[in-house]
C-alpha cells in the first residue's frame, strides 16, 4: 500500500520539478526576447508559444509523438544517441509536462518584463551595466514576483498534467505513472480509497502553491 501510494507522488514531484526548471529557463529567455517586440510575425510566434494552453492535452500528446516518435527524424536521432526511444520514458513525461506548462511561465514573465520602466534600465546602462548584469541585477529583481508566480503556476500545471503524459510517456508504474494517471487507474479498478488519497495529495499540494502565489501578489 505504501509503495503503491508514494511512487506516483514521488514521480510527479520529480517530473514537475525538472519540467519546472526547464520552463523557468526557457520562459525567462523567450519572455525577455519577446517583450515589447514589434517585428512582423510576432503574433504568429506568440500564438505558437501559447498554443499548448488551449489545445486539448491529447492533441499535445499526439503532436509530441509526431515530433519525437520512433518514425520521426528527431526520434530516430535520439534513439541512435541514447540507444533507446524517447517515448514511454521518464524524460518523455518531463517533456510533456514542460510543453503544457510553458505558456503560463512565458506569459507571466513577459508581462513582468514589459511593465519595467525603460528609464531604470537605461540608467543602469549609463552606469556601465552590460547585458548580463542588467538582466541579472536589474531586470530579474524588478520582475521577481511575476517570475515566482509563473514558476509556481507552471509547477502546479506540470504536476497535474494527464492527457499528453499518458499518450507520450504512458502509464508505467514506478517509471512514468504520475498522480493523475494513477488516479485514473485506481478509479478504473474500483480502488476508491487509493484514488481519494492521491486526489487529496495533489489537491493539498496545489492548494498550498496557489495560496503562496496569492501571498506573493498581496
Amino acid at each position: 500500500m505504501a509503495v503503491d501510494f508514494w511512487s506516483p507522488v514521488r514521480l510527479s514531484l520529480e517530473i514537475a520539478t525538472v519540467s519546472g526548471i526547464l520552463v523557468v529557463i526557457f520562459g525567462l529567455l523567450l519572455g525577455k526576447l519577446m517583450a515589447n517586440k514589434k517585428f512582423k510575425g510576432v503574433a504568429l510566434v506568440e500564438t505558437v508559444f501559447l498554443l499548448p494552453l488551449v489545445l486539448p492535452p491529447s492533441v499535445v500528446g499526439f503532436l509530441l509523438i509526431v515530433v519525437f516518435g520512433r518514425n520521426s527524424p528527431v526520434g530516430r536521432l535520439i534513439e541512435s544517441i541514447f540507444k533507446q526511444p524517447l517515448m514511454f520514458t521518464w524524460w518523455a513525461a518531463v517533456i510533456a509536462s514542460t510543453v503544457v506548462a510553458f505558456p503560463l511561465m512565458y506569459q507571466s514573465v513577459k508581462t513582468g518584463f514589459e511593465a519595467i520602466d525603460e528609464d531604470i534600465e537605461n540608467a543602469a546602462r549609463v552606469d556601465g551595466a552590460n547585458g548580463y548584469k542588467l538582466f541579472m541585477f536589474v531586470t530579474i529583481p524588478l520582475t521577481f514576483k511575476t517570475i515566482i508566480s509563473g514558476a509556481i503556476l507552471s509547477f502546479a500545471r506540470a504536476l497535474g498534467e494527464f492527457g499528453a503524459t499518458l499518450m507520450f510517456a504512458g502509464n508505467i508504474p514506478g517509471k512514468t505513472q504520475t498522480i493523475p494517471t494513477a488516479i485514473y487507474v485506481a478509479l478504473d479498478s474500483g480502488n476508491m480509497e487509493l484514488a481519494w488519497l492521491w486526489v487529496a495529495s495533489i489537491v493539498g499540494i496545489s492548494f498550498l502553491m496557489l495560496i503562496f502565489v496569492h501571498l506573493m501578489k498581496s
